[in-house]
């Protein structure tokens, strides 16, 4: 019986003496600094499970859609840098938009302001993050686009099939 008690005090100071030397190596501070936005994750994935678990009304999706949308976003950007957030903040706005858009999806009877509303909220989202986006270099990739196209429309449209140019009139 003693071995037993032995056995578990000896894994308990190795597990200690793990934990200690992982926070003074900066493991946690790492995790703590990179992995925060779980925080925001798990409680909206939960809030997901509770209702298609059948344990909680559509409302709960509100929050859930947010905080889901909330720590996606905020994970990418603790991952590849906080600079996204220049661009990305629209998605804030679409954060609500999801959340609404599920609460009217799965709510019965369906509440009819909800889903102008959760519309609303998503295009104005889209047009700022169009707008953001024209901000940073996309605006050269669209330019080149159109040049391209508006050569294709001029040149490539104008040739029959055997190669040689038609009127078109």
């Amino acid at each position: 019986m003693s071995s037993k008690k032995d056995l578990m005090l000896g894994l308990f100071i190795v597990t200690a003496g793990v934990v200690i030397l992982l926070g003074k190596l900066g493991v946690f501070g790492f995790l703590g600094r990179t992995l925060w936005p779980i925080v925001l994750l798990l409680p909206g994935l939960l809030l997901h499970v509770l209702f298609f678990g059948r344990r909680a009304s559509a409302a709960i999706l509100i929050p859930g859609g947010i905080l889901t949308v909330y720590g996606v976003l905020f994970l990418i950007c603790s991952f590849w840098g906080w600079d996204l957030m220049h661009s990305l903040w629209p998605i804030l706005i679409l954060g609500i938009a999801v959340g609404l858009y599920e609460y009217y999806l799965y709510e019965r009877p369906r509440p009819g302001a909800v889903f102008p509303t959760a519309l609303g909220l998503m295009l104005l989202s889209v047009v700022i993050f169009i707008f953001t986006w024209l901000n940073t270099g996309a605006f050269y990739i669209i330019a080149l686009v159109l040049i391209a196209a508006g050569i294709w429309l001029i040149y490539g449209r104008n040739r029959t099939k055997g190669g040689k140019w038609s009127r078109g009139w």
